[in-house]
């Protein structure tokens, strides 16, 4: 989240779009009720009628799968308001504070969906090219937007063929509604007045999830609504520390603080920086002169992790260690989907499993579950015994068939360990163990410790080169590890061994090491541990909900990142009631400023600091040029369609989107001619192994389900509370059949459309047993992260 939970009781709009927060994120919903209170509108969009929906203001029904579409519908509506009641807009912040004005590349063309020329899968370098600024270190900017290369009529241009009507007639939205929330959304873009998107997996979990958000982005640019309270984009995490795992590199591509993994090719650490360090990009002719290209610090970060890994044999003599680190092929995908690729084709033979269920959770379940026969060997570590561990003994499988060893480690569940989470908000909270595990389950920070200790015993004694990034590395927890050690060495420490105050003072020269600088800040000297603050105090001048005392909140207990963009170029707040920073007698008062320097028209020529801190260009970027498939979002139908062709242009897909191969056979309309969505329900948590093993849970929803309209199963002749099977071309389920008015049928070019709703809780394993929904997801992903695209597939239904 670009703000926090607290945060969205400021706003005047919330739309919510592939998310049923009432359900999901209850506690996000406390914030909106609150905001509702205050007279904010709630704006819900959802192929599905949901608890969300029946709380909103405005409820807007669409195809699982056309985001881009709706999104790109309002952002063609602001455009022409702006031109016709600029008045309504703050367009000092669209000019300034974003790239709007800049001129890009003349030779950038756009024709029938293509941003250029695609080869395999990609888009050409040439083509990448023509997506950037005309001059890509100091490029020129037309602050009257009316240059025909400037970002903000290639925006007009893009975004014209987004009518109302197109619009709907992708998504299925009535057209009387989809006008009421353009009208109702835009209306955040007046100076002092707020807009919040939540968004969750419904938005993200398609073949051009990464565009969806983009297009959330350029939306909320236009509008000024990044960076101020009540604003922002926030993703509603799918767990209570899926954000804190990911600031760890729980991804295949980052290291630690969002560093990029090395790859082939990065010989040395210089070779390395050369790739993933930005080069400082310094616009003309706005009123703010400087970027602080925070990425330039590039070095003190890797650095300092290496030290915080090597300890002293990181020298500056041996590129403090770098060569130790595994380098990517570019060329394969390391994601989920590409890891059961690889298993299913033989290349990976052994896999550590944790705290995760890909036999369950991940796409293509049949598919998963044969890959994992694959391997020579798994280790699976939880709390109960699930799908992934229990594969080789699942329904119609012979054990003697299965040549995959498999180890068992019990595992500590949250409540029998010690250490932090980081929410969806950013905020670093500190748990604390309440009882003993049970037998000989442990937490898993202890099973690591084990597990290293005697990795570093067995490679002491191998002489290869290959030993060495084992043996060196700096583990010195002994035999019993404790959480808050952990937290110390992430946060990092200086030469002389004090605990660093700030990732400000990290150094590149290896006197400083830092775990992740993102939490370089959590704990300090003076402080403590300050993810284990409990101030329920608001010190906010305006006590605007920031509660800075409690918790800690990334980075250096910045609550609202980009908040100099809520701010004039004199540093006065747009929105006087509810200011995140302003500036009086020469400091910033309120959160933590994005950047200590004073306002830009306050500031001397050179130091005139733009807001967007972490931008080369120092402004947010309506115009993107760093994605897979293209500088803007473009309509693409899901990999498996209910129509034959994209009413948007004449590329169909995603070109750039990944297409797994290993036992992933595409449906076509003909045979499976329903659009079917995953979900989840109240009584049951992800793959359902932590409630399908408590009875209570199990008594309030002990069956699998399908949710299907009123029409489509009087066309089946299917009654509420059947059993039914529901296909797809990778497989089929049995499940009880919720016959219900929440799946309306959308007319969708001329053709009615009706959804299947799929919950993926169970499997073979636990108290209450059924079939994954899983088991019909297609191996495909997003085209820049590879997030599988479990919410769009094309199946169909009978009763069993």
């Amino acid at each position: 989240m670009t703000n926090h939970w607290i945060d969205i009781q400021n706003a005047d709009c919330i739309m919510i779009i592939g998310s049923n927060a009432a359900e999901n994120h209850p506690i996000s919903f406390k914030w909106v009720s609150e905001a509702m209170a205050r007279g904010a509108k709630l704006i819900h969009v959802d192929p599905r009628f949901t608890r969300t929906s029946s709380k909103a203001d405005i409820y807007a029904p669409l195809r699982s799968g056309t985001d881009i579409a709706f999104i790109g519908g309002m952002i063609k509506y602001v455009l022409d308001d702006i031109a016709d009641n600029p008045a309504n807009y703050n367009m000092e912040y669209i000019i300034q504070y974003t790239n709007a004005s800049f001129i890009v590349n003349q030779e950038f063309v756009f024709h029938d969906g293509l941003f250029g020329e695609v080869e395999d899968g990609k888009y050409t370098a040439a083509s990448r090219g023509s997506w950037q600024y005309a001059d890509t270190a100091t490029p020129d900017t037309d602050p009257t937007l009316e240059n025909p290369n400037c970002v903000f009529q290639l925006l007009k241009n893009h975004f014209s063929r987004y009518d109302i009507d197109t619009v709907c007639n992708i998504t299925g939205t009535p057209k009387d509604v989809y006008r009421e929330i353009c009208r109702t959304y835009s209306a955040t873009g007046q100076r002092g007045k707020a807009g919040t998107i939540m968004y969750a997996m419904g938005a993200t979990q398609h073949t051009y999830g990464t565009q969806n958000i983009r297009a959330y982005g350029i939306l909320q640019l236009l509008l000024g609504n990044m960076g101020v309270s009540g604003g922002g984009i926030n993703a509603l995490r799918g767990t209570s520390n899926v954000q804190g795992s990911t600031d760890m590199c729980l991804l295949s591509h980052i290291l630690p603080g969002y560093l990029v993994a090395p790859v082939e090719g990065d010989a040395d650490l210089e070779d390395y920086l050369r790739r993933a360090r930005p080069s400082t990009i310094t616009p003309q002719g706005l009123a703010g002169d400087t970027s602080a290209n925070w990425w330039g610090n590039y070095k003190k970060y890797v650095v300092s992790l290496l030290k915080a890994w090597y300890g002293n044999a990181a020298t500056q003599s041996n590129d403090f260690c770098f060569h130790y680190l595994p380098k990517r092929d570019p060329s394969l995908n390391y994601t989920h989907i590409g890891m059961i690729e690889a298993m299913g084709q033989g290349t990976i033979k052994g896999l550590w499993n944790w705290g995760q269920n890909p036999a369950s959770g991940g796409p293509n379940s049949n598919g998963a579950r044969a890959a994992l026969a694959n391997l020579d060997w798994l280790v699976a570590a939880d709390i109960w015994m699930n799908e992934t561990a229990e594969f080789w003994k699942r329904p119609g499988v012979a054990p003697a068939d299965i040549k995959t060893e498999v180890f068992i480690l019990p595992a500590a569940c949250s409540y029998e360990k010690e250490g932090s989470i980081t929410n969806s908000g950013r905020w670093a909270q500190w748990r604390y163990k309440a009882v003993e595990a049970p037998g000989e389950a442990m937490p898993d920070l202890e099973i690591m410790n084990l597990v290293m200790l005697k990795l570093k015993e067995l490679y002491q004694a191998d002489s290869r080169p290959l030993a060495k990034p084992v043996v060196e590395l700096d583990w010195d927890y002994g035999s019993h590890i404790t959480a808050d050690a952990v937290a110390r060495e992430i946060n990092g420490y200086d030469s002389t061994g004090q605990l660093m105050a700030s990732f400000g003072s990290l150094k590149d020269d290896g006197t400083t090491s830092s775990g992740n600088w993102l939490y370089c800040n959590m704990y300090t000297e003076t402080d403590g541990n300050k993810a284990k603050k409990t101030d329920p105090v608001d010190t906010h001048p305006q006590q605007i909900g920031l509660y800075s005392n409690w918790a800690w909140c990334w980075p250096v207990n910045r609550r609202i990142i980009y908040n100099r963009a809520s701010v004039d170029l004199d540093g006065v707040p747009w929105d006087s009631e509810h200011p995140v920073i302003s500036y009086g007698q020469g400091k910033w008062q309120g959160d933590i400023a994005d950047g200590g320097w004073p306002p830009i028209n306050q500031a001397g020529n050179g130091a005139k600091y733009l807001p967007f801190i972490m931008k080369p260009e120092g402004v947010a970027r309506l115009w993107g040029y760093g994605l897979a498939e293209g500088p803007v979002p473009e309509v693409y139908e899901p990999w498996e369609s209910p129509l034959d062709e994209n009413l948007m242009s004449g590329t169909k897909i995603n070109p750039c989107s990944f297409i797994g191969t290993y036992r992933n056979q595409q449906g076509t309309p003909e045979q499976y001619p329903y659009v079917g969505t995953t979900y989840r329900c109240t009584e049951h948590w992800q793959t359902g192994i932590m409630t399908r093993n408590l009875p209570w849970l199990v008594e309030l929803m002990p069956n699998m389900y399908v949710e299907m309209g009123e029409e489509l199963a009087a066309d089946k002749g299917i009654e509420n509370g059947d059993m039914v099977t529901v296909s797809t071309a990778r497989g089929e389920i049995s499940a009880v059949a919720i016959v219900t008015k929440r799946f309306p049928p959308l007319t969708v070019g001329g053709k009615t459309i009706y959804h299947i709703g799929v919950i993926w809780h169970f499997g073979y394993s636990g108290m209450a047993k059924g079939d994954s929904g899983n088991i019909l997801t297609p191996h495909v992903g997003d085209a820049n992260t590879t997030i599988p695209e479990y919410k769009t597939f094309l199946c169909n239904i009978r009763r069993a």
